[in-house]
């Protein structure tokens, strides 16, 4: 969730903390080397146990940084800090050795479990990586760097470089990295793609937090450092400059700031040696953005849209064991999640009513299948009033219809995105669309379905499909791209990623974890959607525009 600035947030359970937000920053040392051929290629996941009963739940990862037993990750968790909470962290490091993201296919490299409270007091903390049976990783070390954030400005670049150093034959694969530098050291603060077989490169725009870059303080100094990637992990030095926030404003796309890019070994050995490239910034502005709660609090409203997978691979509702058991107590498993997820997103609906759809069932009284259906039949009014109105309408529902499929998702993110294309033209942060699918997990259109989330991805949308059951759920994970970028079928790119998989069954019974796991990722989704196009919240006044 986002910032409140230490205000007293309640937290469903009758009690209410003090909450601000900390920035962790991942860098390891001598890591296990589980690679025969080379190194290993690390990557970080952290859990936190939100109950305090040891339910581990993923918060998130990390990048994978190739053939690297010394890992500097430039991606950073951002978590909620409550001051009177033992918030109990597990950072686990595995050797990544494929493209899933199926763990028991890695290798583990150690872990460490603390408290959230314990990195905050002493702002770095390095501790011995153990494995899973207590025993030391070798002498692989773990360093967790923790920042309170108490700005939102951010400052978004746009570089390029010319006339870079080939230092393989004729061409580099040149890429950056900015450190911010602090009382005894320079700290990661972000990295850049690579360009591949480029001396000349243009890299994608980026935005980096104005406080992980320089603490805020425009004219502290910048380190900027300029490498050619090697697949081996020793990255070769091209060169590097050192500078300012305040210095790299002055860019713009007509008249670039320009650093010469300067390798120290170079220029001890050649008279002659003028630099290893120029580094242009087009744009280095700043400007303030604004949080999740800035945006619902300053007027723009959350549509909650629901959706039910009613196909047969559910099971028949007649049957103690289907998902859809039309239960003479009243509960069977989407019942179940429909009230822990809907008493959740509930909240943040002001008008609460819900939309509420069926999919792949064949319906009265004609019998076809319909790819998208109203579950109280009204074409014209689909709205259902709280949850309580959508357990209802679907408790009369269920037994109306006849299970069948196919599980297409497509329809319904489609049906969505036509209200959250036509908010697109208000040019306001006015309002955001959020559709939760409750599935057994069995989709069948999922080239159309990553078509859709593509194009939904430019709109004010987010996706969360919550799975119900024990099926195989890795179509899931694959639309929730969060360590990858998601294609379409024809190869176009999302803008971003708009999809929150939550296993339903991993939550039973603890409601704190899985409101937490469910509304993990659209806080940021519907903030940074906003902040792109420079859109403020509705009532916030013309007088405090962002800078």
């Amino acid at each position: 969730m986002a910032s409140t600035g230490g205000a007293p947030v309640h937290d469903g359970l009758g009690s209410s903390h003090c909450m601000t937000q900390v920035e962790l920053t991942i860098s390891c040392e001598n890591l296990l080397d589980k690679d025969v051929l080379s190194k290993s290629d690390p990557l970080c996941i952290l859990y936190m146990d939100h109950s305090g009963t040891s339910q581990w739940h993923e918060v998130g990862r990390t990048e994978m940084i190739l053939n690297c037993l010394n890992p500097k990750f430039a991606k950073k968790f951002v978590v909620d800090y409550y001051f009177e909470t033992v918030q109990k962290l597990k950072f686990c490091v595995y050797d990544v050795d494929d493209n899933t993201n199926d763990l028991r296919n890695q290798d583990f490299l150690g872990q460490l479990e603390c408290n959230l409270g314990q990195i905050v007091s002493c702002k770095r903390l390095t501790r011995p990586l153990s494995l899973k049976n207590n025993k030391p990783a070798g002498r692989g070390t773990i360093t967790i760097c923790a920042d309170e954030i108490a700005d939102n400005t951010v400052a978004n670049f746009i570089v390029h470089a010319r006339n870079l150093d080939d230092k393989y034959m004729w061409w580099s694969d040149p890429f950056l990295e900015f450190y911010k530098k602090s009382e005894t050291r320079w700290q990661l603060a972000h990295r850049t793609e690579v360009v591949k077989n480029n001396l000349n490169p243009v890299w994608r725009p980026f935005t980096v937090r104005l406080q992980s870059l320089c603490d805020g303080d425009m004219e502290r100094p910048i380190r900027v450092i300029c490498y050619d990637h090697r697949e081996s992990g020793s990255h070769a030095l091209i060169g590097e400059f050192e500078t300012t926030v305040a210095r790299m404003q002055a860019g713009t796309h007509l008249s670039p700031v320009e650093f010469q890019c300067i390798n120290s070994k170079k220029l001890q050995k050649k008279t002659s040696y003028k630099n290893s490239g120029v580094i242009c910034v087009k744009q280095c502005q700043v400007v303030k953005t604004y949080t999740f709660l800035d945006y619902i609090m300053g007027g723009c409203q959350l549509h909650f849209n629901i959706a039910l997978d009613f196909t047969a691979s559910n099971g028949d509702p007649r049957s103690p064991q289907s998902l859809h058991y039309i239960n003479p107590e009243g509960f069977n498993e989407y019942l179940s999640a429909l009230w822990a997820v809907g008493s959740v997103i509930q909240d943040y609906d002001r008008n609460k009513m819900f939309p509420s759809f069926g999919f792949g069932a064949q319906i009265p009284p004609q019998w076809q299948v319909s790819p998208i259906f109203p579950i109280n039949f009204n074409p014209s009014n689909p709205f259902c009033v709280g949850i309580e109105g959508v357990v209802t309408a679907y408790q009369q529902c269920l037994p109306k219809v006849r299970l069948y499929g196919p599980t297409n998702f497509a329809p319904v993110i489609d049906h969505v995105a036509c209200f959250a294309r036509q908010a697109v033209r208000q040019n306001a942060a006015s309002q955001y669309f959020v559709l939760l699918i409750l599935t057994d997990g069995v989709i069948t259109d999922m080239d159309k379905t990553r078509t859709a989330i593509v194009e939904a991805s430019r709109l004010p949308m987010s996706i969360i499909i919550v799975g119900v059951g024990n099926a195989d759920f890795s179509a899931m994970e694959l639309l929730d791209s969060d360590d990858r970028i998601l294609y379409s079928q024809r190869g176009d790119a999302a803008a971003r990623d708009i999809v929150q998989f939550v296993p339903f069954r991993q939550f039973q019974g603890n409601r704190v974890a899985l409101a937490r796991s469910v509304l993990a990722e659209l806080p940021d989704q519907v903030s940074s959607f906003f902040n792109s196009f420079n859109l403020k919240p509705p009532n916030e006044s013309s007088s405090s525009t962002p800078s």
